[in-house]
């Protein structure tokens, strides 16, 4: 072997050494992440049902981080409070877009809130995609915008289904108490085109301001009229304080509620004799029988990540959210970034959850349309 040869020989093993020395450290250096920001009602006349929100993801991220995560990589969610507070949802979202991180938001609340954010452009300035914001609201859904992805129906799917099953009954004479916000007014004009398409009115209309429980003012202008039934487009704290207090002041009507309550504590803050035979829509199947493989996956996983949590379908539709996110973060390889989930979120089409089947495309953002009513009845449990 010649001189040249051997040098060069000595060369590529050094370097092969370096090499090799180079990519040890890398080898134990600690899993990728992949993170998520959520800003949710931790406090405030909200907060029992930001708790549910952030619950519901955590228990099936920490499912799918205990298998390996995606693509190795383990989710993280960055979780801020808003109190339910516009102002304060619109200001953490943009310093958590900052974060050059974040991939993707998930399970935010608030009709206004979000409005807010799509007129400030927060959503479209930062690229990002979120993911099952827990409202129906329709200004989020029309006219078109394509940051948000849907996983339940909207506020005038529901009152339509509450409308038509009061309509089979003979029921003609609806009032509603809403939030004097865009998330009550939204629910309000649900409930006034329903019945405008069967040619009736409301009986009266009475709002209560946001963030409080002040219903007093509601209760006298419905107690005041002849209506069958009262739809309130209300969450916990109001809609159990105008149970109590029209029921308590000898109001009749049968009483209905859109989604977005936890009969557990309406039943607590009303009492079972004012809450007894209140109605709720809902827009997720019934989560406390095992009867469909993604119900079973949820109560499995909730008694193993959170042991003593109770059923709630509010952290059971923000389970199915984050079986979505997961989905899209998978299709979005093993390097995601923003624009790459919003694309991956985009070919969710008839995919199924586990017997709930959701569909996205480029020109569709709803994934569901599924509204059912739901009884508490004389036990404080809901009924079907």
């Amino acid at each position: 072997m010649s001189i040249w040869m051997a040098k060069r020989r000595c060369a590529l093993l050094l370097a092969a050494l370096v090499l090799g020395a180079l990519a040890g450290p890398a080898a134990a250096s600690p899993a990728a992440e992949v993170w998520v920001g959520q800003v949710a009602p931790l406090s405030g006349v909200l907060g029992s049902t930001g708790e549910q929100m952030v619950l519901g993801g955590k228990v099936y991220f920490d499912a799918v981080n205990a298998q390996g995560g995606v693509h190795g990589a383990q989710i993280r969610v960055a979780v801020e409070d808003d109190g339910y507070k516009v102002e304060d949802t619109v200001r953490l979202t943009r310093a958590m877009l900052e974060r050059p991180e974040v991939v993707a938001l998930y399970g935010f609340a608030g009709t206004s809130n979000l409005a807010q954010m799509l007129s400030d452009k927060v959503l479209e300035r930062g690229g990002a995609a979120l993911v099952a914001p827990y409202t129906g609201g329709e200004v989020l859904r029309a006219p078109f915008n394509p940051w948000i992805f849907h996983v339940r129906a909207g506020y005038a799917d529901e009152a339509e289904h509450m409308v038509q099953q009061l309509a089979t009954l003979g029921v003609t004479r609806i009032a509603v108490m809403y939030q004097d916000d865009g998330f009550g007014k939204a629910g309000l004009a649900g409930v006034e085109a329903a019945l405008a398409r069967r040619q009736l009115q409301l009986v009266t209309a009475a709002g209560y301001e946001r963030n409080t429980d002040n219903v007093d003012a509601a209760v006298k202008a419905i107690r005041a009229t002849d209506a069958q039934a009262v739809i309130m487009i209300a969450i916990n704290k109001p809609a159990a304080a105008f149970a109590k207090r029209y029921r308590e002041a000898g109001g009749g009507a049968q009483l209905f509620n859109i989604s977005v309550v936890d009969p557990a504590e309406i039943v607590k803050l009303a009492g079972l004799k004012n809450a007894h035979g209140l109605a709720i829509s809902q827009v997720v199947p019934y989560p406390y029988r095992p009867q469909l493989p993604v119900v079973r996956e949820y109560q499995q996983l909730l008694q193993k990540y959170a042991p003593g949590a109770e059923v709630n379908y509010t952290s059971f539709e923000l389970f199915l959210g984050a079986k979505v996110l997961v989905e899209a973060l998978r299709r979005a390889g093993p390097q995601p970034t923003r624009s790459r989930v919003l694309r991956a979120l985009e070919s969710l089409q008839s995919y199924d959850l586990g017997g709930i089947t959701l569909s996205y495309g480029p020109a569709n953002r709803v994934g569901s349309r599924f509204v059912e009513v739901t009884v508490i009845d004389s036990n404080g449990r809901l009924l079907k």
